[in-house]
C-alpha cells in the first residue's frame, strides 16, 4: 500500500491486490446504487461519499473493511452489526467472510434520509 494519499476513490482501490479491489469495487457499487446523487470524494485518506455532509467512509486492511458511517449509523443498526468488530462510528467487516452488502445499502440509505433531514432543518 502506498503512504502518499490518493487523489480519486480509482487510486484508492487501485493499490490493493486484486481480490481487495474487487470487494472495494462491490462496496463502493452498493453504494453508488443506493445513493446515486452522492459524490464521490477522499477524505482522511479513505473513499468517502458525501450527500449534505458525510455519508459514509470505507477503507482496506489487512483483515477487513472498514465502513465508518458515524455514530449514528452505527447506533441505528447495533442488532445487526453486533456480530461484527466495531467502534463508536466504525464496523470492520472481515475479509474471510462475505461482504454484507444488504447491510451496508441500509446503513448508506438511512444516513441519506438522516443527511437529507438535516439539511432542510437547516434551510427552514
Amino acid at each position: 500500500m502506498k503512504t502518499e494519499q490518493p487523489n480519486s476513490i480509482d487510486e484508492y482501490i487501485a493499490s490493493f491486490p486484486d481480490e481487495i479491489q474487487e470487494i472495494l469495487e462491490q462496496i463502493r457499487e452498493t453504494i453508488r446504487k443506493t445513493a446515486p446523487q452522492a459524490e464521490e470524494a477522499i477524505s482522511y485518506g479513505m473513499p468517502t461519499f458525501k450527500l449534505d455532509g458525510v455519508l459514509v467512509h470505507f477503507a482496506a486492511f489487512k483483515n477487513h473493511i472498514g465502513l465508518y458511517p458515524a455514530p449514528v449509523g452505527i447506533d441505528a443498526f447495533k442488532k445487526e452489526l453486533s456480530a461484527y468488530k466495531g467502534g463508536k462510528g466504525s464496523v470492520q467487516f472481515p475479509l474471510d467472510q462475505p461482504m454484507p452488502l444488504g447491510l451496508i445499502a441500509e446503513i448508506v440509505k438511512f444516513r441519506v434520509l438522516g443527511n437529507l433531514e438535516k439539511a432542510k432543518n437547516r434551510k427552514n
